[in-house]
């Protein structure tokens, strides 16, 4: 999918991908003339040292430094406070007003994220944070019963003083699909409210992309579909020599637009030879028949159609939501939308539904990521050939490593994956979330999303995205000169369900600090924001990195048994939440 969406993603000068100038930057550091470069160069590794040290402290040594709330230092005992300014770990609170100290979660997306999508972001935060509020203490879908923040299910006998998990077991046959009969007898399961409103607004972000994209930038749409000229198509001859080379064919093959005014790192591409597009469709192939051998060796329970129903949608969303990502650095994630529609195509088979998200979300996802290499490759003048090797070597060996890595956290943190919150250094909630959905959705979508269920407005949200860019569209087509045309809805869609999970006392810093880089620093100090912001980023990223790595294995369990640092008041003596504010008894 990346190599044929190639003319639409990576060449035109529009798609920035603004997630890899940091790394850009530093490949051009380290490998262009080192005199030329020795200020940069030294620059980089000052602050990657001093980063790597500072990040010991609130990754171990000093864990309060993860989430500062004030208010929650004033008031330790309300669980209000804990909600609403609380942060410091997975689930706890909104992290509102709250300070964090760990660039492992304030991340370093501020100095590359650009103006309209931190604006929009911040427009969906402020959003975000008064409708969970009113949500949940005016107990919208039985709120109070549930935790705050959570991607677990829970049972109908859960309440406010003791929260308890929905057992999926229970409701399942032998072959992990839905037995009516014990679905009455255990009854329905719920969502915490925060992550059914998470549900809901990531569907008005999904539609709205698909709009917002045809509506501003239509032509890379219609680039992808444009069918060959009437001339060409009449002249063309095939090749029947196809193993003689072609001259015409030595050079990186030009946009069909020659009227378009190339891209400066594109026109410099045009010197290498091109990956046949016949290499990426062969590869598609390949993957194709694997996938289906596994999906029936597995007994996953998806047919054949279902696959190749994922594959189509996973093709379709990566034009329109690896647009709005080259564009502004942003995208939202389609897994809930294809989780529900496999749920509507194969009614109570969740373990089905696992694998349509897989090949309908998962390789959607990874599609965009080798998208964004393809246009570092091209970034950094590296011949597209090589650059096709290397991801697919990176492929390989990134699946087994991954598969190695998880193995070894999942069996040695099992217990702290499993729990509601979590804790600063591990948190079970995307496998949470993603097995919670697969029961909701591929187990129970008739009964929780249908017209008239409990869930409805998640599904109905999805029709009534497709018109939030319609009013911001016909007004700046009215009144050009006001700035309608920088309200980007999907990104405010989204953002309404930002807080739904994670450490969120990182929250207020990273947008403080994007809106000073970006709005100040970039506009007073151009010169030295060209030269240093994006080689910054990467320093900050590589030290974090490093140090984040290392603890993860030799201090804090992934390989095995933790070693915990002596209690004191840096790490609140080893006990509840790192930021002081209180833990819910509820919880358990």
């Amino acid at each position: 999918m990346a190599g044929v969406l190639r003319k639409s993603l990576v060449y035109p000068t529009k798609m920035l991908w603004p997630g890899i100038l940091p790394l850009s930057s530093l490949i051009e550091t380290l490998h262009r003339d080192k005199s030329e470069m020795r200020k940069k160069f030294n620059f980089f590794w000052i602050v990657f040292g001093v980063v790597a040290v500072w990040e010991l402290f609130p990754q171990y040594v000093m864990p309060v430094l993860t989430g500062v709330s004030f208010f929650c230092l004033a008031n330790r005992e309300s669980l209000v406070f804990t909600n609403i300014f609380g942060g410091s770990s997975g689930n706890e609170g909104l992290g509102l007003l709250a300070f964090s100290f760990d660039w492992q979660y304030v991340t370093t997306s501020a100095f590359f994220t650009p103006l309209i999508t931190l604006t929009n972001a911040f427009v969906g935060f402020v959003l975000c944070t008064g409708m969970y509020i009113w949500m949940y203490y005016g107990n919208l879908w039985n709120a109070l019963d549930f935790p705050f923040l959570s991607q677990a299910l829970f049972s109908q006998a859960s309440n406010a003083t003791q929260f308890v998990v929905f057992n999926q077991s229970a409701i399942l046959d032998a072959n992990n699909e839905l037995d009516p009969s014990t679905l009455d007898a255990t009854g329905l399961p719920f969502f915490a409210t925060t992550n059914a409103s998470n549900l809901l607004t990531t569907n008005l972000g999904i539609t709205a992309t698909i709009i917002h994209i045809l509506l501003w930038n239509g032509d890379i749409v219609s680039k992808t579909f444009k069918l060959p000229k009437w001339s060409s198509a009449k002249n063309f001859r095939p090749k029947m020599r196809f193993w003689e080379k072609n001259p015409q064919s030595l050079g990186m093959e030009r946009l069909d637009d020659e009227k378009e005014e190339l891209d400066p790192h594109y026109k410099q591409m045009l010197a290498y030879k091109e990956v046949p597009s016949w290499w990426y469709l062969l590869i598609l192939g390949l993957s194709m028949v694997a996938a289906l051998f596994c999906i029936y060796n597995l007994k996953s329970t998806l047919p054949w159609w279902g696959f190749l129903v994922a594959c189509a949608l996973s093709f379709g969303s990566t034009l329109f939501f690896g647009a709005l990502t080259g564009l502004i650095g942003f995208g939202v994630p389609i897994t809930g939308l294809v989780q529900l529609i496999g749920g509507y195509l194969h009614p109570g088979k969740p373990v089905a539904n696992m694998y349509f998200v897989l090949f309908g979300a998962n390789a959607q996802s990874q599609a965009l990521f080798l998208v964004e290499n393809l246009k570092l490759g091209q970034y950094g003048k590296l011949s597209p050939r090589c650059t096709f090797t290397v991801q697919i070597m990176g492929i390989v060996f990134g699946a087994i490593i991954n598969y190695i890595l998880m193995s070894s956290i999942t069996t040695n943190q099992r217990e702290i994956l499993l729990s509601i919150q979590g804790t600063n250094i591990w948190s079970g909630q995307v496998i949470q979330s993603f097995n919670s959905n697969a029961i909701a959705f591929g187990g129970l979508s008739s009964y929780l999303f249908s017209i008239g269920r409990q869930y409805q407005w998640i599904v109905l949200a999805l029709p009534i995205g497709f018109f939030l860019p319609l009013p911001f569209y016909f007004a700046h087509r009215a009144f050009p000169k006001v700035g309608f045309n920088y309200v980007v809805t999907p990104v405010i869609s989204w953002y309404l369900g930002y807080l739904s999970v994670g450490i969120n006392s990182s929250v207020m810093v990273a947008f403080g600090l994007g809106f000073y880089v970006q709005f100040y620093v970039r506009r007073r100090y151009p010169e030295w924001f060209l030269k240093y912001n994006y080689i910054l980023s990467a320093a900050i990223s590589g030290g974090t990195e490093l140090l984040v790595f290392v603890t993860t294995f030799a201090v804090q369990g992934a390989s095995g048994k933790a070693v915990p640092f002596p209690p004191y008041w840096g790490n609140n003596f080893q006990k509840g939440n790192f930021d002081y504010c209180a833990s819910n008894p509820a919880l358990g």
